[in-house]
C-alpha cells in the first residue's frame, strides 16, 4: 500500500494503536508509525489530538509489525496467567489470593491489572475481542515463518485461543481466555 501510495504522489504511514476503548474515548491512545518521518511530521497534530504518545518505529510496515508484538505479549501473558491461575486454583489456593498477591506483581504483566475487574467480574465485553486477538497470533506466526523466526510460544498459544473460539468465546474481551482455561474450576462459561 506505501509504494501503491507513493506512485500516486500520496504520504503514507501505517499507524497501528495501543490502547482499548476507553484509552480512544479518553484520547490516550498510543501510536505506533511506520513510514517517512515527514509525512509523520504532517499528521502529527491529527495523531496528538488523540493521543499521548506517538512513536516512530522506523520505514513502511513497522508501526504494524510492533503492534504484532505488542498483541503477542499481550495473549502469551494473559493465557499464562490463566493457566496459572488453573494451576494455583487446583492446588486449593483461593482464587482471591492468587490475584491479590500476583497481579500487580514483577511476575505478572501489568495488562493483567487492566483486565482484573473484567475477569473477576466474569464480564468480557469485548475491549479487543478473542477473535482479533486470535487472528494476530496467526499473523505473528506466519510472520515468524517468514522471517525465519521459531515461534513454538505463540502457535501453541494461538491454537489454545482458537480452541476458545470454537467453545463460544470468539467476540468476548480476549481476556475471557481465562474463563476458559479455569471452566473446569469456576463452570465459567462465555456470556454470548
Amino acid at each position: 500500500m506505501a509504494e501503491a501510495a507513493r506512485t500516486t504522489g500520496v504520504g503514507y504511514l501505517d499507524a497501528p494503536v495501543s490502547g482499548s476503548k476507553g484509552a480512544a474515548a479518553t484520547a490516550q491512545l498510543v501510536f505506533l508509525v511506520g513510514g517517512d518521518a515527514a509525512d509523520l511530521d504532517v499528521c502529527r497534530p491529527l495523531l496528538s489530538s488523540m493521543g499521548t504518545r506517538i512513536v516512530h518505529v522506523g520505514a513502511h510496515g513497522l508501526g504494524s509489525a510492533l503492534k504484532m508484538v505488542n498483541n503477542l505479549l499481550g495473549a502469551v501473558s494473559m493465557a499464562a496467567f490463566a493457566e496459572g491461575a488453573a494451576l494455583g486454583q487446583a492446588f486449593g489456593i483461593p482464587r482471591q489470593t492468587i490475584f491479590d498477591t500476583l497481579v500487580g506483581g514483577p511476575m505478572v504483566a501489568p495488562m493483567l491489572g487492566a483486565k482484573r475487574a473484567m475477569i473477576e467480574g466474569d464480564d468480557y465485553d469485548a475491549d479487543f475481542s478473542m477473535r482479533w486477538m486470535q487472528k494476530d497470533l496467526h499473523l505473528a506466526a506466519i510472520s515468524g515463518y517468514e522471517a525465519g523466526v521459531s515461534m513454538p510460544v505463540v502457535n501453541v498459544t494461538k491454537e489454545v485461543y482458537r480452541l476458545a473460539m470454537e467453545a463460544g468465546f470468539a467476540d468476548r474481551d480476549f481476556s475471557a481466555i481465562y474463563a476458559f482455561l479455569n471452566h473446569s474450576l469456576d463452570r465459567a462459561s462465555p456470556s454470548l
